[in-house]
């Protein structure tokens, strides 16, 4: 399944795909340019993550170079969350589209349902969490005034599909009651110490794609101070177990049981031999009882939770 049918436009989703979130700017032009090289395409984005004019520069060299024409890449980028009021929403969409040279995206989410208190792009660009006195600032837009700005996107041809990221079925159900246009895909914390089953039946049932990020759990918070106790999924006895049985990789067990799920997947690595590994997770399949094995760690581990920021920002609560 090298890609995933998007319910409302057909539009074909590559199940595995490049993520760009921590890939520093000094490295991200050749980063990106590398991974397309290597058969990525896919690369998911987000205005937050600060490396849009960076990736630009990859995917528009590999655009010279011919390796791929512009149709050939799926762009995936997120609205931050202090441009949900429909202005600037409008307004930073077609910011990041310059940023990354390009005049559509192939995918836009809204990064988190969260509004905070707009931060002007020439003052701080990417505003963050805080706002310029450090502290956190909610602000009252409600998601239907956000929604109707993404869906004129798509009407303008400056998004081909739109979507959501860490978004509860309650909020995703708030959405469908007065969507125009329906979100296509939910991006959210997804591995075997976070399985979510019942996110991943109900928006499925709904025709909604399912992205699974940090695959690899704790492991993509290591370096963001993670304290916690779990061991590293990629260390885990169970998972080096099955990697030796299937004659597999860690990561490469872990990708392959999100995407046996009929969920597309972003890893991200700056290793050139793991970034061609990581592809490898199509053309075979775990055991059934070596998948059932993985799903029973789940834990509830969820790492990338904003009300450890600031406890008003509880959407997971």
């Amino acid at each position: 399944m090298a890609t995933i049918a998007l319910s409302r436009t057909g539009a074909q989703m590559p199940t595995v795909g490049f993520g760009l979130w921590k890939v520093t700017r000094s490295t991200c032009a050749d980063t990106v340019y590398n991974a397309i090289k290597a058969g990525y395409r896919l690369l998911d984005g987000a205005g937050d993550y600060g490396n849009e004019k960076e990736a630009g520069e990859g995917l528009r060299r590999a655009i010279a170079d011919g390796i791929v024409k512009r149709e050939d890449v799926w762009v995936t980028s997120k609205l931050w969350n202090t441009f949900h009021a429909y202005d600037h929403a409008k307004a930073i969409a077609k910011h990041q589209l310059e940023l990354w040279g390009i005049e559509y995206f192939d995918l836009f989410l809204v990064h988190f349902p969260i509004s905070l208190e707009y931060i002007e792009p020439s003052v701080k660009y990417p505003p963050e969490w805080w706002g310029l006195d450090g502290k956190v600032h909610p602000a009252n837009v409600p998601m239907s005034e956000t929604w109707k700005a993404m869906e004129e996107l798509v009407d303008e041809g400056l998004a081909k599909n739109i979507g959501v990221s860490n978004s509860s079925g309650a909020i995703v159900l708030d959405i469908l009651r007065y969507a125009r246009i329906p979100p296509q895909v939910n991006q959210v914390e997804l591995h075997p110490y976070l399985t979510q089953e019942g996110l991943i039946k109900f928006c499925k049932t709904h025709g909604i794609a399912i992205t699974a990020y940090s695959s690899f759990g704790p492991q993509s918070y290591v370096e963001l101070g993670y304290k916690g106790t779990a061991v590293s999924l990629l260390e885990h006895d169970l998972v080096s177990q099955l990697a030796k049985k299937n004659n597999k990789t860690p990561a490469q067990v872990l990708l392959r049981w999100a995407v046996q799920q009929g969920l597309a997947v972003i890893p991200k690595s700056n290793n050139h031999d793991r970034l061609l590994a990581n592809k490898d997770v199509l053309d075979w399949n775990l055991p059934e009882e070596d998948h059932k094995a993985l799903s029973k760690l789940n834990i509830n581990l969820r790492m990338n939770d904003p009300s450890e920021i600031d406890p008003r920002l509880g959407i997971f609560a």
